[in-house]
């Protein structure tokens, strides 16, 4: 494999371009150093249609976000024919659109919050006020779009007020959003390498949830508990739940399962197909607990990459 040429795709045009850059920037580093040969493309300066079949044996994706992990980007590199990594077109825009997922996990029989949607055009205080007495959802309520990541869009409510003051503000960019009930406890998230379960880290946030800034500043001071303070068969359940979400939305490669654990019970908000790979990112963490290097984590990766995913 060190002799095929490497794209790694990175950057785009997403609210995660940013994250992207780091986390493909950091991959690069870490395929140069154990030997690979590597260019770069990024879907904000050129179409994906540009990038050179004759030039490219492997696509490393490394796109976060809109047009990255929804599918778009999939169907390029399938209509180009060149093998890529993380999932397929299908499980790409199924995992991203969170009423899809929901659906998908609720017929598997794995729990994830109660919710509902609402249309912009649809929208009025009203229509808002039935569907949280229909659905018996209670406050604080989540609002978010149906497809962004990285926690971007996400608003926590605690009366009606100001959902609907958050509501009308995310309106004025998304079409759709879901609701559904904030769930407290223990946050807990799972990373699934090519189909079995890598282990789970525990997130204590000093924001009030764990938000974009969260995520990617080290200035917000996240505790990190590796492994997931969980009892042993608690830890063993949530391993088996992020393969068995993995594995019935067809993922391939790298994905990473957020929970809650709240009430004896574990709650699966998503899974992302395309999981950051920055310093401060979970997958690297757990797979280095695991004895997996990042080098390492990166190379098993670029090894899964194929077509029809």
């Amino acid at each position: 494999m060190k002799n095929k040429k490497v794209l790694v795709v990175l950057g785009g045009t997403s609210g995660e371009r940013e994250v992207s850059l780091d986390s493909g920037r950091a991959c690069i580093k870490a395929l140069k150093k154990i030997g690979y040969k590597i260019s770069t493309f990024d879907p904000k300066k050129k179409s994906f249609n540009l990038i050179d079949k004759n030039k490219t044996d492997v696509i490393f994706n490394a796109l976060h976000g809109k047009d990255g992990e929804d599918g778009v980007a999939q169907s390029y590199f399938e209509y180009l024919r060149i093998p890529y990594t993380h999932s397929g077109v299908i499980s790409s825009y199924n995992a991203m659109n969170k009423v899809i997922s929901k659906e998908i996990f609720k017929k598997n029989k794995i729990k994830s919050p109660e919710y509902f949607v609402l249309q912009k055009e649809k929208y009025n205080k009203v229509k808002l006020r039935k569907c949280i007495k229909r659905k018996k959802i209670k406050f604080p309520i989540v609002v978010k779009p149906i497809n962004e990541g990285s926690s971007i869009g996400v608003k926590i409510c605690k009366n009606i007020l100001d959902l609907n003051k958050s509501t009308k503000f995310l309106f004025r960019k998304y079409v759709e959003l879901i609701f559904e009930p904030y769930i407290g406890g223990q946050e807990i998230q799972v990373a699934v390498l090519n189909g079995d379960s890598l282990g789970a880290i525990e997130l204590e946030p000093k924001r009030k949830f764990y938000d974009y800034k969260a995520k990617y500043s080290k200035s917000a001071k996240t505790k990190h508990i590796m492994p997931a303070n969980l009892t042993r068969s608690k830890y063993k359940k949530v391993l088996q739940i992020a393969k068995k979400a993995h594995n019935v939305l067809g993922c391939k490669g790298i994905t990473r399962s957020d929970f809650k654990f709240f009430k004896n019970q574990f709650y699966l908000l998503e899974i992302n197909t395309q999981p950051g790979m920055t310093s401060l990112s979970l997958v690297p963490e757990i797979a280095n607990y695991k004895g997996i290097s990042f080098e390492n984590l990166v190379e098993k990766i670029l090894l899964n990459a194929s077509i029809n995913r």
